[in-house]
């Protein structure tokens, strides 16, 4: 009958050792894996916090700076309306004197 030899017995123990070390391999990399999606969590989150902390020091800024500007129109409506003009007429100039550039072309 077919018995069993000793180099059939060490080819099975060499598979089990494979077997146990992919094993191992499947639960470092998903190990590494959860460590890594964690870490990148923490980023996001201290990002995510960050922005906000800035949206809410810009919208003080700009808040401030419209209180500013309603301020200086209501004490100097002339000014204001000469330069508000005045920064249109550069504008218009700016895009007419593009438009003919790019005409040429």
């Amino acid at each position: 009958m077919f018995t069993r030899s000793s180099s059939s017995k060490s080819a099975g123990q060499y598979v089990d050792d494979a077997t146990r070390s992919g094993s191992q391999a499947i639960d470092n990399t998903r190990e590494y894996a959860a460590q890594a999606l964690e870490r990148t969590a923490e980023r996001l989150r201290d990002l995510r916090y960050g922005m906000a902390d800035t949206a809410t020091a810009a919208q003080r800024h700009v808040h401030h700076y419209a209180d500013a500007t309603s301020r200086y129109v209501a004490e100097q409506p002339m000014k204001a309306a000469l330069a508000a003009a005045a920064v249109g007429a550069l504008l218009t100039a700016a895009v007419l004197m593009s438009r003919r550039r790019h005409e040429r072309y």
